[in-house]
């Protein structure tokens, strides 16, 4: 059964923080809030919970996973970034993107696309999820909290504790967060970088 931690959005307990990433470094998957909607995520080493995030979403080894970064320093460790697109890069983090992008080798071949070789990167601007990255040292492997069929995503905590209490290590508390999701935006190729999805992002500074 999972444990439930209402962690505050705006000042969060550096005490329920560190017991969060307690239970990642430990293999866990936790439900948390991001600043589009509620998302799962596991350390991006673990396989093991990667596998468990696939089977709670029935993804199959062609979705494009995320990794969430604390800044654009720790996404250059894991995407290969030109200088004109770090440029747009900075002025849309942190923020409701998505950003597709050739992996580096630190990527794990299990998370990126087995034929493209592409990884989703996220910055988002969440205390929460802030908190979580500096006091882990590292990424963290996401994606949307979304149940197979359901069109939208889950947004009452409470709710995501019901539904997956048993497939959950910790669901996260932080309120509502909303339920659209992130704009999407491809920098693979040589052409101008092409919006996949529009969502919440502003997808006009591209």
């Amino acid at each position: 059964m999972s444990q439930f931690f209402q962690i505050h959005p705006d000042n969060p307990q550096a005490r329920l923080i560190r017991q969060a990433v307690t239970i990642l470094e430990q293999g866990g998957v936790i439900a948390y809030p991001t600043d589009s909607a509620y998302a799962l995520g596991c350390r991006i080493g673990d396989k093991k919970a990667v596998e468990r995030i696939r089977q709670i979403r029935r993804l199959n080894d062609r979705h494009n996973m995320t990794l969430v970064c604390r800044d654009l320093s720790e996404l250059a460790t894991y995407a290969k970034v030109e200088n004109s697109d770090y440029r747009l890069l900075k002025a849309a983090t942190p923020g409701a993107y998505t950003f597709i992008l050739q992996a580096t080798t630190q990527v794990p071949r299990l998370v990126m696309h087995p034929k493209r070789r592409t990884i989703g990167i996220r910055v988002p601007e969440h205390n929460i999820i802030s908190a979580l990255l500096a006091d882990l040292g590292g990424p963290l492997l996401s994606t949307t909290l979304q149940l197979p069929g359901d069109e939208f995503p889950l947004t009452d905590p409470y709710d995501i504790r019901t539904t997956l209490e048993h497939q959950l290590d910790l669901v996260i508390d932080g309120g509502f967060c909303g339920m659209e999701a992130t704009t999407v935006v491809s920098f693979v190729g040589d052409e101008a970088p092409e919006i996949w999805r529009e969502g919440k992002g502003d997808s006009s500074l591209f």
